[in-house]
């Protein structure tokens, strides 16, 4: 796994040993990236469920000026510390280690971030509820891109029904992008 364009380019992370994550591959990476490439430049960027920490670190690398990423599986955090060392972006970077609950309620009155990446277990059932903590925190409003990391099988049928909307769906071989945004109020 490897950071793939930007200042970092080529540069190659560590994963976690395990199978508690599943690294994103290079090519699904490069494709999630060449979608919202145009929404990188200065944006605040929130990685949740981080794993190694390689969506955040390539979307700072990118040019998203500060990313939070969130982790709380301890060999996970480990590998996140050594690459964000390793690639030098600690001062655009911030680790949360908890759980992405807390870290969410702990991050509550911030202003919205610009993208929202999630790669929470998969048929775990994580969606919904982060994505009413990131609408009750106020982490997010309708200008804020949220993209889901799932399974192919995961409905998506429950997001109207608590503000939000799917507007892309980009499937891949075994698992997709859902992406999704808050629903405007009247």
């Amino acid at each position: 796994m490897r950071i793939i364009a930007g200042k970092c380019k080529s540069m190659p992370l560590k994963t976690p040993k395990g199978d508690h994550t599943r690294p994103t591959t290079d090519r699904i990476k490069e494709t999630l990236f060449n979608i919202i490439n145009y929404e990188l430049r200065e944006c605040r960027f929130l990685d949740l469920f981080a794993g190694s920490g390689g969506i955040g670190l390539e979307a700072v690398s990118r040019g998203a000026s500060y990313a939070v990423l969130v982790e709380n599986n301890k060999e996970a955090i480990r590998c996140i510390e050594e690459n964000i060392a390793f690639t030098g972006l600690g001062v655009q970077t911030r680790l949360i280690k908890k759980d992405v609950l807390s870290a969410i309620a702990e991050m509550e009155g911030q202003a919205p971030f610009d993208i929202v990446f999630m790669d929470p277990p998969y048929e775990e059932g994580y969606e919904k509820p982060v994505l009413l903590a990131l609408k009750k925190a106020g982490l997010v409003d309708p200008y804020t891109i949220i993209i889901i990391e799932a399974d192919k099988k995961t409905e998506f049928a429950f997001l109207k029904g608590i503000g939000f909307e799917l507007f892309k769906y980009k499937a891949y071989k075994t698992n997709a992008h859902a992406f999704v945004a808050l629903v405007e109020e009247d």
